[in-house]
């Protein structure tokens, strides 16, 4: 009987994983407090706030929990007027997974009547995710968003190289 050698199993795993590994995040929006009216000594910049302290990238899905009320994604105008007759997107079923799927801005308010004007609302910058080869050989530095490039894709290719060399490992333990 023929025996398979394990060494071309494992490097063809290995290259297979590493060029269909995507790391994606889902956020849950508002954290503990989900998404709820603000309290008047929060401010009417809650969610803002929260969404300024993270970076979004195409791929990520936005997690809204809440109870007795609803998200709408708006247009711009619609959110600057707290008001959508014909929003893109409308849910109020208390858990609600927004997918990011371009880059740009989203706008987010609350359904409910008086909610928007008190502070429900949110808008979400989306980064394009950065090509394979851009940031490749140096360090830039790009003023609009002050992240470092090569750092950063530096630090993600890392983390899956490790994943998929312990993945691999698993497998070919298994043979």
């Amino acid at each position: 009987m023929a025996s398979i050698s394990k060494a071309p199993l494992l490097i063809l795993l290995l290259f297979s994983l590493h060029f269909f590994a995507v790391i994606s995040v889902e956020f849950l929006v508002g954290e503990e407090h989900g998404w709820a009216l603000p309290s008047s000594k929060e401010g009417d910049q809650r969610y803002n706030e929260w969404a300024s302290k993270h970076r979004f990238k195409v791929g990520d899905t936005i997690y809204f929990k809440y109870q007795k009320d609803s998200i709408m994604v708006v247009t711009e105008e619609e959110y600057n007027k707290c008001h959508s007759s014909h929003p893109i997107l409308f849910s109020n079923n208390g858990d609600t997974i927004v997918s990011l799927d371009r880059p740009g801005l989203f706008f987010f308010i609350s359904g409910v009547t008086g909610h928007c004007e008190r502070g429900q609302k949110m808008i979400i910058k989306v980064l394009e995710l950065p090509s394979p080869d851009s940031g490749a050989g140096h360090n830039s530095t790009d003023p609009s968003n002050n992240t470092t490039t090569a750092s950063s894709a530096n630090s993600s290719s890392g983390v899956l190289e490790t994943a998929a060399l312990t993945v691999g490992l698993f497998i070919v333990s298994l043979f």
